[in-house]
């Protein structure tokens, strides 16, 4: 299962059809659009379909997800996108698809019309494996097999590498000084573009006048130039920002150079940067750098698994690298990247890794190889007893006197009771307040101390003054003392508001006398 959550165009996808995802991109000029490929290798797409670029065949948008019939078993390798946006896939079989904005021939279809579905780019790829593709605002590039170069669309500064700034309406490879070199890694900022060779070397060609091609001045290129300065550094890969790029070595160190008003290079400070700057990494080896044409934002991570990210984040300029908690680059781009698009195609393997906890968290309530199930409310949850012991002791106490592999409970309701099976799995809780107040009364019951705490913290975070009289009553019967007083506390705060609530009214005899007494000692009725 691929993590789409934190991408807000996602939000309406059920549950059962986000565990179907392998692939997906988001994009767009404010994020609003996703492309996402099942492990059925089915292709959708859903958003405000700027230029056709949801390649449905119409320019409707779409809240909900609607199939690519035309991509459907094609195998995804590499995606890309542009500002338009059009978008540009390379399939496992090393065949070429674009559609959407066109209006400078990115497409490589010859014309200037938009392309409302996915088409075959043909022009001198047809003998061709292609293996990665990369687009800047208005132009493509594509990587074969071979190790050569096509590039195709708008050519203002040179950033196709033809020599010329005319427009190239087809593929064209790009040749001069990348005749018969071997490249093994481009990508694109907004109109330059870079090739990173076998031989560690890395060429830059386009738009310069901030620096971003690194070769020390701030003139355009036609042609590929090769970074001088980086001369016996070998370069693994390149990524590129709106106008900035950053390149890691087989080192592991990271190099950064181009646009820097945001600090997007990670130099500390905010000036460009004509020649390739060590970034500071605090010796860490990195492993992968990120950067998307679309930002000025910039990302690592490091051996040892550790996330970095500096520049434009969230409308706040980071000058240098800046240690998070998040596990991929991805989450860098999708919380703090301005629009929160992929930095690229997001992808998990079918058999891709996971951390016990994912696991664990995977196989909850699945019924493929559990062997105990509970029964409530006429309702099945699907565990495990081994799982179970060895996390409750009320279990393990249980299951060793009981062969059982059903078992009805009805002290709690199917709500409660799969929110205490779910944490036994996940260490959460998920539940309004309200809900988890019948949660604390079952860890109260089965002596969870860990969980009666996360559900008095849950309570406390949800409380306002229409539920604060039903939370303070909970506390007090589940001898939750902590927070009982925090439920006082907050009453009294809200004397007002709290006491012409119906709660109130309904509030038991005995705990209305003592609420008063106790608020009058704590002075909640002086003049």
């Amino acid at each position: 299962m691929l993590d789409v959550g934190k991408w807000p165009v996602f939000a309406l996808l059920p549950p059962e059809e986000l565990r179907l995802i392998r692939q997906a991109c988001v994009f767009g000029s404010a994020a609003n659009e996703a492309l996402y490929v099942t492990v059925n290798d089915e292709v959708f797409a859903l958003g405000t379909n700027c230029s056709g670029c949801l390649g449905l065949g119409d320019l409707q948008s779409n809240i909900e997800p609607r199939r690519i019939d035309v991509l459907c078993g094609k195998k995804i390798e590499s995606l890309s996108y542009g500002t338009g946006p059009h978008v540009v896939i390379a399939t496992t079989d090393g065949e070429v698809f674009a559609w959407g904005h066109n209006g400078y021939s990115q497409l490589g279809n010859g014309t200037t019309n938009h392309g409302l579905t996915p088409a075959l780019v043909s022009t001198n790829l047809l003998s061709k494996r292609v293996t990665e593709v990369a687009c800047g605002s208005h132009h493509t590039i594509a990587l074969t097999t071979d190790g050569e170069v096509f590039a195709w669309g708008y050519n203002n500064s040179g950033q196709v590498g033809s020599g010329s700034t005319a427009n190239q309406p087809t593929p064209r490879r790009v040749s001069s000084c990348l005749q018969n070199k071997v490249v093994v890694n481009i990508a694109c900022g907004q109109l330059c573009s870079m090739a990173v060779l076998d031989n560690g070397e890395i060429y830059g060609w386009g738009y310069n006048c901030n620096g971003q091609l690194g070769l020390g001045n701030n003139g355009n290129q036609q042609t590929p130039c090769r970074i001088a300065a980086l001369q016996g550094v070998n370069i693994v890969r390149v990524a590129c920002g709106y106008a900035h790029t950053l390149a890691l070595t087989d080192e592991g160190m990271v190099y950064a150079w181009g646009a820097n008003s945001y600090g997007q290079l990670g130099t500390g400070n905010k000036s460009n940067q004509a020649l390739p700057t060590l970034i500071n990494t605090d010796k860490e080896r990195m492993v992968e750098v990120a950067a998307c044409h679309t930002s000025h934002t910039s990302a690592a991570k490091t051996q040892s698994g550790q996330v970095l990210m500096w520049g434009q984040c969230r409308g706040q300029a980071v000058a240098s690298p800046h240690l998070t908690h998040f596990s991929s680059t991805d989450d860098v781009f999708a919380c703090f990247a301005t629009p929160a698009v992929t930095w690229h195609l997001l992808s998990v393997d079918g058999d891709d890794y996971l951390t016990v906890a994912q696991s664990l968290k995977k196989e909850f309530d699945s019924p493929e190889i559990s062997d105990l199930k509970f029964l409530v409310d006429g309702k099945c949850i699907h565990v495990h007893k081994a799982l179970l012991k060895i996390r409750c002791e009320h279990f393990r106490t249980l299951l060793n006197e009981t062969d059982e592999d059903t078992l009805e409970i009805h002290q709690f309701s199917y709500l409660v009771y799969r929110a205490f099976l779910e944490y036994l799995y996940t260490d959460t809780i998920n539940l309004p307040p309200e809900d988890a107040i019948g949660l604390l009364d079952l860890a109260t019951f089965y002596r969870e101390t860990r969980l009666k705490r996360l559900c008095q913290e849950t309570i406390k975070r949800g409380i306002s003054e229409e539920n604060a009289v039903t939370l303070l009553s909970a506390a007090v019967k589940y001898e939750a003392r902590d927070l009982e007083e925090f439920c006082f506390k907050f009453c009294v705060n809200h004397l007002t508001a709290v006491t012409q609530t119906q709660a109130f009214a309904d509030m038991d005899h005995d705990l209305l006398k003592n609420f008063i007494s106790k608020a009058s000692r704590y002075g909640a009725f002086k003049n």
